[in-house]
């Protein structure tokens, strides 16, 4: 197929087939990935900037890795050290960037819907790597990318994601990404942390009162991060009673009658979320998705920027 978007700023509206042409691309980068010289030269000439105006670490890094095992010359940016300091605002700051001829912008920033403010007002080819609460695109893609290569199709499948719903861009991501490929997606979490208008803005969404009773019917389960951050307080007890009602522990994973696949997008708070032991144990797929990061940002960095590979 061919590719019709000029940017990647949501997974929302993204059809089936957009996404599996995405996934399809990414497994052959995540083939070069294993080659004694894991580059290949798509990108060479080609120029990304990469923006992030909040803290990252994995997503920030596989960035900068996909677009250097593409060839691409990448640049980064760094908030601290730039005129954003002086009082520069968001579009001066890349309309200046652009000017000095970049071919891509790689956009996190706090405020939703900054990416899609950025990709209105500039040539360079946008791509959200996470807005505010609003979504998480590549992330979903891995998160997908990882659940299919360890599931096959993922058509009846059946997802729990848990936590702090309210503030995650990764739920939105997840549930426009895992719903087109077929699967059934669930909350579960503290009340207090599932908006109330949930169910009119996602219909095809359950939410679900009690983690073990969820487990027991689920095939994928996904661990979100208590964002204390982007939190106010007083939604929930404490921490000792957020883990005793929905921390993934060992002893939860045994009672569900079904191989589980654990996945949480990072980073973790071991021991509030998701126990040691799960994380790092036999029905974990978290490394994989970092892995998988670096194959999926090469591919969207690849087809937005005019390639398409052969079948």
């Amino acid at each position: 197929m061919t590719w019709k978007h000029e940017n990647l700023l949501g997974l929302e509206g993204l059809t089936r087939d957009e996404l599996t042409f995405i996934l399809d691309t990414a497994e052959r980068f995540h083939e070069v990935l294993d080659r004694p010289i894991p580059f290949v030269p798509a990108l060479r000439g080609k120029t990304i900037l990469n923006m992030f105006y909040e803290p990252s670490t994995r997503t920030s890094m596989s960035f900068a890795m996909a677009g250097k095992r593409l060839s691409a010359d990448v640049v980064g940016f760094s908030k601290s050290t730039s005129a954003v300091k002086k009082g520069e605002n968001l579009l001066d700051t890349v309309r200046t960037i652009e000017s000095m001829r970049v071919d891509g912008v790689v956009i996190r920033h706090s405020c939703p819907g900054a990416a899609k403010f950025i990709a209105e007002r500039i040539d360079a080819f946008v791509v959200n790597a996470g807005d505010g609460a609003h979504e998480h695109p590549t992330q979903g893609l891995l998160d997908l990318f990882s659940a299919r290569k360890r599931l096959g199709n993922l058509d009846g499948k059946r997802m729990v994601i848990v936590g702090d719903i309210t503030h995650s861009r990764v739920f939105r991501s997840a549930v426009f990404g895992f719903t087109a490929l077929g699967a059934k997606v669930s909350v579960c979490g503290p009340p207090t942390l599932i908006p109330r208008e949930l169910k009119t803005a996602y219909p095809f969404v359950d939410i679900e009162t009690d983690f073990d009773a969820a487990l027991e019917k689920t095939d994928i389960v996904m661990m979100l991060r208590m964002q204390l951050e982007r939190q106010h307080k007083g939604l929930f007890p404490s921490i000792r009673e957020y883990r005793k009602l929905y921390c993934l522990t060992a002893e939860r994973l045994k009672k569900a009658s079904r191989d589980v696949v654990v996945m949480h997008p990072g980073p973790m708070n071991r021991g509030v979320e998701i126990e040691p032991g799960v994380a790092d144990g036999p029905n974990s797929v978290i490394l994989k998705q970092v892995r998988a990061g670096v194959a999926v940002r090469m591919a969207v960095l690849y087809i937005l920027a005019g390639g398409e590979l052969e079948r």
